[in-house]
């Protein structure tokens, strides 16, 4: 089940990409070839790409990209840093519940009251609807390190870089 929801994860952030993409390189075209313009093409693509950030952001938790200072934590040693990675992701995990709780809130106000979009025919909740579903899943994401770490199974909260670049050092060799 959770392996089907990463592969939907990647797809849709795929699709996010390529769409805002399309619609912005339309747009150019259109404004400077034939001097036309969608007046609906820049909110569209902002309404793209906060999905992209808000689903994105669970997409970094569980693939460990997003970067932080950690020296201080890697000086504790091992059994005092899992446990502050532990108490870390813990509060990561309440932290975005309450922020999924507000943006329910807020998305039902919005579609309480009917307010519609500036430039497209919709009511702002249909595209706000992103900040639950975004911080639901960033809280589940950091609840899956957080197991994992209490566990002693090794995740970690935040990429190590160093690491990663010496893994791609030795992946690439002496290319160019």
């Amino acid at each position: 089940m959770l392996r089907r929801l990463e592969r939907l994860e990647e797809h849709f952030l795929e699709s996010l990409l390529g769409i805002m993409t399309l619609v912005t390189f339309a747009q150019v075209v259109a404004r400077y070839i034939f001097n036309y313009s969608f007046v609906w093409a820049l909110e569209f693509t902002d309404l793209i790409f906060a999905w992209f950030i808000f689903i994105g952001a669970s997409y970094g938790v569980r693939t460990s990209v997003h970067i932080g200072i950690d020296a201080l934590v890697r000086l504790m040693g091992p059994t005092l840093g899992r446990w502050v990675g532990s108490v870390a992701a813990g509060l990561c995990v309440v932290y975005s519940c309450i922020l999924a709780l507000g943006g329910w809130q807020y998305v039902s106000r919005l579609h309480e009251f009917g307010v519609y979009m500036q430039d497209l025919p919709i009511q702002q909740w249909v595209p706000k609807i992103v900040l639950p579903i975004g911080f639901a899943l960033l809280a589940l994401r950091f609840f899956i390190v957080f197991v994992k770490i209490v566990s002693g199974t090794g995740a970690r909260l935040l990429g190590d870089e160093a690491k990663d670049a010496l893994k791609l050092q030795d992946e690439l060799g002496d290319a160019p």
